[in-house]
């Protein structure tokens, strides 16, 4: 479909749930408590899952290779608040505030880097490059595809081959520095160290570029790259865009044209927000699938994307997961209005982020049911 050749039927595609989703499920007695507890992007369980409620796969269902922290920060508490919530040192040494009972993205308090001094004694030993990035997820090779044991791994391999397509995560050239720093932090770096900025994006590019050789190099045969930022939000990107076009995109471009060497011609990229002004920059450094497309309140769809940027842009998302809360009539009007969308080509509906805890599970089902009546090829 993503290169536009006949195909048999259209893939019912999902992005997993909140954990608050799959709780509410379990105590409705759909899924196991197990299930909810143990469920993971690609493993079993999701398996299982998606078997249950009509769906062929997750698109999320990648092989992943440690291009972060490694190690990461040993979680601890900071302090105790009268009110009950916590201030928690994270793994990527961020303070943040925890509440009871909410599970919204956490308040950021601090962050352990601020500088230099803190670049050099926290963080630039932690991203440096090691075979462990590579070998500590691989258990075996079948057919020139790789297996992982753990939870975020695959969950299809039948004989040495899929069941449904595999990626290999690549990383994060931008969104995981911004986690580091804090949006805020990292803005005034810019023009406070410019020398320490493009030391720490081109750190991070290589370290990512490594170990996407060095997997590639163990186990080739993956069908898609995946990358992962969440740079933007409703109004536009949270770098600007000539700045990510100059200090990013080379690193985009060496890594994809790695990609493109093994034959590997799709490269999907996972950000949330209204990206539309960062969308050219991924399109010509080799990125070429938008991923999950989420709706929002910016109403974002591939249908302008595609008249402005042609064949080369494809898509997977762009369903409005909040019909999920709703009603059969509204799931029915949704998969009509991607209708036309899917008539474009290159594009595969799914739901636009990880299914929230308001969706009703038949209401799930008949999605599923419906989109693979619609769409049989």
């Amino acid at each position: 479909i993503l290169d536009y050749q006949d195909y048999d039927r259209m893939p019912v595609v999902h992005f997993g749930y909140w954990q608050e989703t799959l709780a509410k499920w379990a105590g409705e007695g759909h899924i196991s408590e197990g299930q909810a507890l143990k469920w993971g992007d690609g493993n079993s369980i999701d398996a299982e899952i998606a078997a249950k409620l009509g769906f062929d796969f997750n698109w999320y269902n990648c092989f992943h290779p440690e291009t972060r922290l490694l190690p990461p920060f040993e979680e601890k508490l900071v302090e105790e608040r009268p009110d009950g919530s916590q201030a928690v040192l994270d793994g990527e040494g961020v303070v943040i505030l925890r509440k009871p009972g909410v599970t919204s993205i956490p308040t950021e308090i601090d962050h352990l880097l601020k500088d230099r001094a803190s670049w050099e004694e926290h963080y630039l030993p932690r991203l440096q490059y090691a075979e462990e990035r590579v070998m500590h997820t691989l258990v075996n090779v079948h057919g020139g595809r790789v297996a992982r044991a753990d939870t975020g791994g695959a969950a299809y391999l039948r004989e040495g081959q899929w069941d449904c397509p595999y990626g290999l995560e690549c990383g994060s050239l931008y969104g995981v520095i911004r986690n580091w720093w804090g949006l805020v932090g990292l803005s005034y770096l810019q023009a406070d160290d410019p020398l320490l900025f493009d030391e720490v994006i081109g750190t991070v590019g290589e370290l990512c570029y490594r170990v996407t050789k060095r997997t590639l190099e163990l186990a080739d045969g993956f069908d898609f790259g995946h990358f992962w930022e969440d740079i933007c939000f409703k109004t536009g990107p949270l770098v600007h865009p000539k700045l990510f076009a100059e200090k990013v995109g080379p690193h985009y471009r060496r890594i994809t044209e790695l990609l493109r060497e093994h034959g590997i011609d799709i490269v999907s990229l996972d950000c949330d927000g209204n990206l539309d002004k960062l969308l050219p920059i991924w399109l010509e450094n080799g990125v070429n699938t938008m991923f999950p497309i989420e709706v929002g309140t910016w109403r974002a769809s591939i249908e302008p994307w595609r008249a402005q940027y042609g064949q080369e842009l494809r898509g997977v998302g762009g369903m409005d997961k909040n019909v999920f809360a709703q009603d059969y009539a509204a799931i029915d009007a949704e998969i009509e209005r991607l209708e036309p969308l899917v008539d474009l080509g290159g594009y595969i509906p799914c739901p636009d982020h990880r299914i929230a805890p308001d969706a009703e599970w038949a209401n799930v089902q008949h999605y599923c049911e419906k989109l693979r009546e619609t769409f049989p090829g």
